[in-house]
């Protein structure tokens, strides 16, 4: 049981510094033309930008199917990937974007600063000028009370 959680906390934390890495260099980078979809306002529920959450997904449902039938590393990495991407989900789509309007702004003190460094992030819709790409973890700074 230990092994399996290691493995899915190991797919988690992989997610959040792949993804910083890939939100900095490869979205702000020579993905930009899908990427800035998502610093533009839109009308429409999706944006080119979600093929990235897709690719995401993808993986995470390869190493499970990988890895179902020995319940080994891929299947617990996957879960630990499906976990990041369904919190990534209600953090990002419903309480910051409120692309669905489930609840209200972030009242706690870590998803205020989280909501903080999201805003720094989107405070530019220019490919260079963007600050603070991780989403859980991001710049001591935004959680400082103002």
């Amino acid at each position: 049981m230990m092994y399996a959680i290691l493995y899915i906390l190991l797919g988690f934390a992989a997610m959040e510094f792949s993804g910083w890495f890939i939100h900095k260099y490869i979205m702000h980078g020579p993905l930009w033309s899908i990427h800035k979809t998502h610093h533009q306002a839109s009308k429409s529920f999706f944006e080119l930008n979600d093929l990235f959450s897709l690719l995401f997904g993808s993986i995470a449902v390869i190493l499970i199917i990988r890895g179902i039938g020995q319940l080994d590393y891929r299947f617990w990495m996957g879960t630990g990937i499906s976990l990041y991407g369904i919190s990534y989900f209600f953090l990002h789509d419903v309480l910051i974007h409120r692309r669905v309007k489930w609840f209200d702004r972030p009242k706690n003190s870590f998803l205020r600063g989280i909501f903080k460094a999201h805003q720094a992030h989107h405070a530019t819709n220019k490919k260079d000028d963007a600050v603070s790409f991780g989403l859980f973890v991001v710049p001591k700074r935004y959680f400082r009370a103002k």
